[in-house]
């Protein structure tokens, strides 16, 4: 059962990633280029995901079977540096990780660089922290 939920929730993110414009890199740096034609875009689309999850997290939080994997943890220096790698080539590309797995359907060379590029960090700060697989 839980396989089926995973594939249902993948499927509705992309649907909204398509259907939201934010699958498309052009509209993410369009919305991180504040000094030139800035796109407000994105920041609509967060508050709608930011609406969407609230009442859901204050669910999860509460339920004991799904809370302890909701609960806030520390904010140590390998998450700090994590975040500051997701900005930095969030930045430098227009695509995270989500919208860059959607992106290989469309068979773009980038989209493959991209992911590919994703997974060696993936794997490279697995190894820094030692552990044998990414989480």
């Amino acid at each position: 059962m839980k396989p089926l939920a995973a594939l249902l929730a993948g499927l509705l993110f992309g649907f909204g990633l398509v259907l939201s414009g934010m699958a498309e890199p052009a509209n993410v740096l369009a919305f991180l280029d504040i000094t030139g034609d800035w796109n407000p875009a994105l920041a609509a689309t967060m508050a709608a995901a930011i609406a969407v999850l609230a009442p859901a997290s204050y669910y999860a939080r509460r339920n004991p079977v799904a809370g302890p994997a909701l609960a806030p943890g520390r904010i140590d220096p390998p998450l700090v540096a994590g975040a500051v790698v997701f900005g930095v080539g969030w930045g430098l590309a227009g695509i995270c990780p989500g919208p860059g797995l959607l992106l290989l359907t469309t068979l773009a060379p980038g989209a493959f660089v991209f992911v590919a590029a994703m997974v060696a960090g993936w794997l490279i700060g697995g190894r820094i922290r030692g552990v044998s697989s990414p989480r």
